[in-house]
C-alpha cells in the first residue's frame, strides 16, 4: 500500500514539470515561427495547396509545418500532433491528387533511424505574404 501512495505521489509531483516542460517548447517554437514571419502580413485561410508550386517545407519544433511558394509562405498549425513536431524529422506525405488538403496525414520519420516517430492531421494553410512599402 505504501509503495502505490508513493507512485501516486510521485507522479503527481512530476506532472506539472512535465507540463511546463511543453510549454517552454512551444513558446521556443512560438518564437521560431515570429521571426520566420516577421515583416509579413497573414492573408485568408486556404483548404489546400497545389504540390507543383510548392518549393520547401520547415517544421518548426512543437508548431507547425512552414510550406514556401515562391515568396510566400504557407503556415501550417496542425489540428492534432504538432506536439510531435521536431526540426529534425523527415516529413512523409501520401498525396491523394495534386494538392496537400487540411484533411491530410503528414507521417513524421526520424532522420538518424529511419523509423516512424509519429503523425499529424494538418490543418488550415494560411498564406504570409511580404509588406510592401511604398518608395518615396
Amino acid at each position: 500500500m505504501r509503495k502505490l501512495f508513493a507512485a501516486a505521489a510521485l507522479a503527481l509531483f512530476a506532472l506539472p514539470g512535465a507540463a511546463m516542460a511543453d510549454d517552454k517548447v512551444n513558446a521556443k517554437g512560438e518564437a521560431e515561427l515570429a521571426k520566420m514571419l516577421e515583416g509579413r502580413v497573414a492573408g485568408k485561410p486556404v483548404k489546400c495547396l497545389p504540390t507543383h508550386a510548392m518549393d520547401n517545407s520547415t517544421i518548426v519544433d512543437g508548431t507547425a509545418i512552414v510550406y514556401r511558394s515562391g515568396s510566400k509562405l504557407y503556415v501550417n498549425r496542425p489540428r492534432s500532433g504538432a506536439d510531435q513536431l521536431d526540426d529534425d524529422d523527415i516529413l512523409l506525405t501520401k498525396l491523394y491528387g495534386s494538392q496537400l488538403c487540411n484533411v491530410d496525414k503528414v507521417d513524421l520519420i526520424d532522420r538518424s533511424s529511419r523509423m516512424w516517430s509519429g503523425f499529424v492531421l494538418l490543418g488550415d494553410f494560411v498564406p504570409y505574404q511580404r509588406v510592401k512599402t511604398s518608395a518615396r
